[in-house]
């Protein structure tokens, strides 16, 4: 697997843990973020689970994982936007990162199934 994408996603995960700590201390500010914190520094954990999985099965299962919790980060990014927590400018970098995180998992997937059916149509 690709250990660049590994490199990425764990820069992804601590740029999460960066906006995180530097949040309000106000409750809502606290809950946004235990949740942006959860999901955003699993899409590296599932990327690493693929890396390892043992069929294409588990390969793309892991993946679609990693896709769904960026999709969640994704979510919670955007509430602490337009909640006026956390300026759009401070984010947008995170944000892009998640849109280019998201299509190359989307491509993985992808090609990772069209291997499945040609080896089953083999």
């Amino acid at each position: 697997m690709s250990e660049d994408l590994k490199r990425r996603t764990k820069s992804f995960a601590l740029r999460i843990i960066r906006v995180y700590s530097s949040l309000p201390k106000e409750t809502v500010a606290q809950v946004l973020g235990k949740q942006v914190w959860r999901s955003g520094t699993s899409v590296g954990a599932h990327y690493r689970e693929a890396c390892r999985s043992r069929s294409h099965a588990e390969f793309i299962s892991k993946i679609e994982g990693g896709l769904q919790e960026l999709e969640e980060t994704v979510y919670w990014l955007e509430l602490l936007i337009e909640s006026g927590l956390v300026s759009q400018a401070r984010l947008n970098l995170l944000l892009q990162e998640s849109d280019e995180l998201t299509a190359i998992l989307v491509a993985s997937v992808k090609k990772a199934k069209q291997n499945n059916l040609r080896r089953k149509t083999k």
